[in-house]
């Protein structure tokens, strides 16, 4: 049985092998131990914690195989981006200019760097190993996020964004990046890339150009992948758009990948998810596959599996496998929402 559950301490080797498979780009997991580290100890603090408003926590979240006892995937959401660490995006602009006396107007893209998206949530850290790339896995790992979203959204920002990977090359040269390196920051793509994992931001607002970069300026090869998603990533962003997000002109100041965001109560898996009351026996035979997740926080845990579920019935029989997994007991309510 595959199920998602909050990071421990005694995952730490799983998730810097995590780290190290994910490759470049995938800022939110840099290969550092001391890092890592202390991610799983905010993850679980924050698991922990009593909330009035969403500040500053972290969830991250492992997916296991239980049969095997080993980590396979990882998931995450923050609460409210750069309420402690600056967040930084590009906001796609346009600059008119017009003269009556030559007749002539022109119409400039900018990119001007901008903190946005603060106190907005952050959907991130989305990683499933290659051999279990299949059955809806990704999609179950991506979509349980939203599951916990759901239940406890006071937890977190009103605004939910996604941060989606650019274009860069398998030694991790990004063409949006070059420019940048060149005639700014002086340090290649990865270096500026892992310090930001590590949160060193300082080193960007130093060195990255105080006023609107004017988009017809740049190499021709960095204009094109403004706002373009890496390979890797297309199943990802169609997911989300699917959700609802949308990209409102925002983008990675070191890649060019575009943010893509939606309200919290607007996004169609938290609308349609539904509560329902745990009947624990055999399991009616069904089709229809659902992600469910229990209602708890620390001991948060999801899955999915083939459920028989009435739209006008509030109860689910789940086998009592499946209700272990879950650490729910008869008369509890699950959340579940159809694949």
């Amino acid at each position: 049985m595959l199920i998602i559950r909050p990071i421990r301490s005694s995952d730490f080797d799983a998730l810097y092998q995590i780290a190290v498979e994910s490759g470049h780009g995938f800022t939110s997991l840099p290969v550092n131990n001391e890092l890592l580290q202390k991610k799983i100890a905010r993850s679980e603090a924050s698991f922990l914690k009593e909330v009035e408003r969403p500040f500053d926590e972290g969830y991250l979240m492992v997916l296991e195989d239980t049969d095997t006892g080993d980590v396979v995937g990882t998931c995450a959401l923050e609460a409210a981006v750069g309420m402690e660490d600056a967040f930084y995006h590009y906001r796609l602009g346009t600059e008119v200019y017009h003269s009556e006396q030559i007749h002539v107007r022109n119409e400039v893209e900018t990119l001007t760097l901008c903190h946005d998206y603060t106190g907005a949530a952050e959907l991130c850290t989305l990683f499933l190993r290659a051999s279990y790339r299949r059955d809806n896995n990704g999609r179950m790992l991506s979509r349980s996020r939203f599951l916990f979203l759901a239940q406890h959204a006071a937890r977190f920002g009103e605004t939910v964004i996604a941060e989606m990977r650019g274009v860069s090359d398998e030694s991790g040269h990004s063409p949006f990046y070059g420019w940048l390196q060149k005639h700014f920051l002086g340090i290649d793509f990865v270096e500026a890339d892992y310090l930001s994992g590590l949160g060193q931001k300082a080193f960007m607002a130093e060195m990255m150009p105080r006023n609107p970069v004017y988009v017809c300026l740049l190499p021709e090869e960095a204009q094109k992948v403004i706002g373009e998603v890496h390979t890797n990533t297309r199943p990802a962003i169609s997911l989300l758009q699917a959700e609802g997000f949308r990209c409102r002109g925002y983008v990675d100041i070191f890649d060019g990948g575009p943010t893509v965001e939606c309200n919290l109560a607007d996004i169609r898996s938290v609308r349609e998810s539904r509560l329902l009351t745990v009947t624990i026996g055999e399991m009616p035979a069904s089709d229809s596959c659902y992600i469910l997740s229990n209602t708890k926080l620390a001991d948060y845990r999801a899955s999915s599996a083939d459920l028989l579920v009435n739209d006008n019935d509030d109860k689910v029989i789940l086998s009592p496998e499946l209700a272990a997994g879950l650490l729910v007991s008869e008369g509890e309510q699950v959340r579940v929402l159809a694949m």
